[in-house]
């Protein structure tokens, strides 16, 4: 490969990468409108979301193809194709967050259309907030190609999941005691599903930012020392 054709395949990839951090900021922003949302009660920002998630989508087709064709052209090896790889698997997760956001709007609308009647006092704001932390901090592992900072996000994952299960065992009690509540109490079940699921696809970008880096794959590591630490039995 000579110089000008490196430099332009250097170029091409870094044109890819700084295509991802837009629509993980695009994601983003869908997330704190929904989340804005489901506080406030204000339609209008509702539908901005639920309007928003084909921009996601189409931002995901495209960047496929763009790595699609970077590998038919140019044949990457050794860490430009692992980019190539970590991208095309991050945009899939990110495309499935803002899937998510969606979801969380979705719910929002339902509920205040039910102007708020029989709905259970859960606080979502703190499990909203961890979420929504490690994407950020996914994405700017990401941008600065930083396998340790990625590391601390994948670590973070089992906040996510015990807040996710401190709202189910609250959600329960509050339909056990008042079946009024079960369909408010469904919906914010989804709502904070959702928000897990933001949390894991989050972990899954930080793990490719490891595999992209250091060219290993971290992927389902820590199941078995988050099962032990949870005292979970297998079967």
């Amino acid at each position: 490969m000579s110089e000008h054709t490196s430099k332009q395949f250097d170029a091409e990839l870094e044109a890819v990468r700084s295509r991802v951090l837009q629509m993980g900021g695009l994601v983003e922003d869908q997330i704190v409108k929904a989340l804005d949302g489901l506080a406030s009660g204000d339609m209008k920002v509702i539908e901005e979301v639920l309007a928003g998630d084909h921009k996601v989508n189409t931002m995901e087709v495209d960047l496929d193809e763009s790595c699609s064709h970077i590998i038919a052209r140019r044949q990457p090896a050794a860490v430009d194709l692992r980019l190539i790889i970590a991208v095309i698997k991050t945009i899939t997760d990110l495309e499935r967050i803002g899937d998510e956001a969606e979801k969380i709007a979705r719910m929002a609308k339902l509920i205040h259309t039910a102007e708020r009647m029989h709905l259970p006092r859960i606080e979502l704001r703190h499990v909203g907030t961890l979420a929504l932390a490690m994407l950020r901090r996914a994405l700017d592992a990401f941008a600065r190609l930083d396998s340790k900072a990625a590391a601390e996000v994948v670590s973070q994952d089992r906040q996510v999941d015990e807040e996710f299960r401190s709202i189910l065992r609250q959600l329960i009690t509050f339909m056990m005691e008042d079946p009024r509540t079960i369909t408010r109490s469904l919906e914010i079940l989804f709502i904070s599903k959702a928000l897990e699921r933001i949390g894991d696809h989050s972990k899954n970008m930080a793990e490719y930012v490891v595999y992209m880096v250091e060219g290993r794959d971290v992927r389902h590591l820590h199941s078995g020392a988050e099962r032990e630490a949870r005292g979970d039995k297998l079967a």
